[in-house]
């Protein structure tokens, strides 16, 4: 499943669900929780079961439910008994935990199958449970976080410097969201970038995301995408240089260490050529040897 852009729309626009589906965007991501007003979530959980019993979508579609802690997760549910999504976000996730409730309402209404992707960075609380996700990544197909749920929990004024980079609180929320996954072995998708009018804020944003280890990244408009998905798709020298890695230790199997274009090259140079010309060809590849 490709991820680099995840594209939010909001349930209660049938309308913009349907343009969502002729988008640049890897998937969509249908929602049912904060862009939509409380007085509307019974229309919007009906205009997704339409929209879901539709014609066969051609790309993967989730579903952000409500949280659990209000019971309105629970209201979420009929909405994707008939014709279920390829899978879940759950907002306000505390860990293991979280996905373990989550896990138990899903089978009680048939949808044990649904994966999930936690957004693991809403609540103080839930900083300290990231690292409890590998205990249940078989019910995970990528991770992500956010920085305005968490800064309204606590009080902060604002979660970004000027320039639109993160203050320092959010920027270690987006660290531990970041090897959280990687710990779990799941995507790690970065969150969105409000500002959809600042495309050379945006490209940056984006590109750091893909420089420190990110899947890809939520987009709130249609405008971010073609900016988005660039940014995870590696250069040609930056391919050629990973095939030229491979290329290299396999003509020298047994060494540990070796020169390539005047740099010296070993283990985790391969794994990082090697996850780079995965990401590109659709499937990881595995280095022959022990990179222990």
């Amino acid at each position: 499943m490709r991820l680099r852009s995840l594209l939010f729309v909001p349930c209660d626009r049938p309308e913009r669900m349907a343009k969502a589906l002729r988008s640049l965007a890897d998937g969509v991501i249908l929602d049912l929780e904060d862009s939509v007003a409380p007085d509307r979530k019974p229309m919007a959980r009906q205009a997704l079961k339409s929209f879901l019993s539709g014609e066969e979508p051609v790309k993967s579609l989730f579903v952000r439910i409500n949280p659990l802690t209000n019971g309105l997760a629970r209201e979420d549910m009929p909405a994707l008994v008939d014709h279920p999504p390829s899978g879940l976000l759950l907002p306000k996730a505390c860990g293991k935990r979280s996905i373990e409730e989550l896990d138990v309402l899903l089978k009680e209404h048939g949808l044990g199958h649904l994966p999930i992707m936690p957004i693991a960075t809403e609540t103080p609380a839930a900083l300290f449970e990231i690292g409890t996700y590998r205990d249940v990544v078989h019910r995970l197909f990528a991770l992500t976080w956010g920085a305005e749920d968490l800064s309204a929990a606590i009080g902060a004024t604002a979660a970004r410097e000027i320039d639109g980079r993160f203050t320092s609180p959010y920027d270690l929320a987006r660290s531990l969201a970041l090897f959280g996954a990687h710990a779990a072995g799941i995507p790690a998708i970065e969150t969105v970038h409000p500002d959809f009018n600042d495309g050379a804020s945006l490209a940056a944003t984006a590109a750091r995301a893909a420089r420190d280890g990110f899947s890809g990244m939520l987009a709130i408009h249609p405008a971010q995408l073609e900016t988005i998905n660039a940014a995870f798709v590696p250069s040609d020298a930056a391919l050629a240089r990973a095939r030229a890695v491979v290329a290299a230790f396999a003509e020298h199997p047994g060494v540990g260490a070796l020169s390539l274009q005047g740099e010296m090259i070993d283990a985790p140079h391969l794994a990082q050529a090697l996850r780079l010309i995965g990401s590109v060809e659709g499937e990881p590849q595995q280095p022959d040897r022990d990179l222990s």
